[in-house]
């Protein structure tokens, strides 16, 4: 280590979300250190960066960094207390009298919310007003819930990602995630749907958006308000949903993707871009505006009439 070394570390950070007593990952990367404003406690660095870092900041170095950031997260994470307990029917809290459900410490639930049966609700929850939570449902730890949201069946919520790298040796090691979801007002999730707690930072769900059931939402994507998604889309990590995109069914979005407001992706489409002007966008590779691909599709069915006639002029 480079600098202070009895400062006090408790956690990691992104840089987005720069903390004074936490560890930002940079690796090998040093455009990324470049973008950082504030003071963090420490930087994880790869050696072969270390000469571009300011003397001022206190530095992890390592050739092992892939290894050493997801031992870190396993760190922060055993920290956190994941034990739940059978509710006590503590007729001081109106809304926890249900005697299907399993909650854990700490937790908040507001006025009017109602649950189904097997309802599991682990550490530091936060619950508000008038939510509705059906069967079999699970609300990881440390996970926030507005008011006014209605959770269907079967679904979990701030379960761990699938945030995984390869060391040197090609072997997998597991980032474990640190963050949590936040859930807004307002808002509907169907059943069988999966919302992913964020790698570090938080998986945030705005207000007034619309699930539809079995759709997965991965580590720190962001949906934005008034967004509805249809049945069997999966969203892959880090993505920015705007405002009032309305998705179809079976959509995938691969990872760090960003959409405009007001975007509407056609069922069965494929997103591997970003798509920065409002409109409506159709596609399976490449994606592209719906207008375009109405055009690419009629082509397509005219090819093989198209390869006759000119295989007809080759031979003649």
């Amino acid at each position: 280590m480079h600098g202070d070394g009895n400062i006090d570390i408790v956690g990691v950070c992104s840089l987005d979300n720069p903390k004074v007593n936490s560890i930002c990952y940079i690796g090998t990367n040093y455009a990324k250190f470049s973008k950082l404003k504030e003071k963090v406690g420490a930087v994880l660095v790869h050696e072969s960066i270390l000469n571009l870092i300011p003397d001022n900041n206190n530095i992890l170095v390592t050739i092992r960094d892939v290894d050493i950031f997801s031992n870190l997260t396993f760190l922060f994470k055993s920290k956190e207390s994941t034990s739940i307990k059978v509710d006590s029917h503590d007729t001081s809290i109106p809304s926890l009298k249900h005697s299907g459900y399993i909650a854990g410490d700490n937790c908040s639930i507001g006025f009017n919310c109602k649950f189904g049966h097997n309802v599991v609700i682990e550490d530091n929850v936060k619950i508000g007003n008038n939510c509705s939570i059906g069967h079999n449902v699970v609300i990881h730890q440390n996970c926030i819930i507005g008011s006014n949201v209605f959770i269907d069946s079967s679904s979990t919520i701030g379960s761990e990602g699938f945030g995984n790298v390869r060391n040197k040796d090609k072997k997998w090691c597991h980032i474990h995630h640190l963050g949590s979801v936040i859930i807004h007002d307002n808002v509907q999730i169907g059943s069988n749907c999966n919302i992913d707690r964020g790698t570090i930072d938080n998986t945030i769900i705005q207000k007034g958006v619309i699930l539809d059931n079995l759709i997965h939402i991965a580590h720190n994507t962001i949906i934005g308000e008034d967004t509805a998604i249809a049945a069997k889309t999966g969203i892959a990590g880090s993505c920015r949903i705007g405002k009032r995109n309305m998705i179809g069914g079976m959509v995938g979005i691969v990872d760090h993707i960003t959409t405009a407001d007001d975007v509407t992706i056609s069922a069965t489409s494929t997103v591997h871009k970003n798509l920065l002007e409002s409109g409506v966008y159709s596609g399976i590779m490449p994606i592209s505006k719906h207008s375009v691909w109405k055009r690419i599709a009629l082509l397509i069915t005219k090819l093989d009439k198209m390869y006759k006639v000119f295989n007809k002029q080759i031979k003649s």
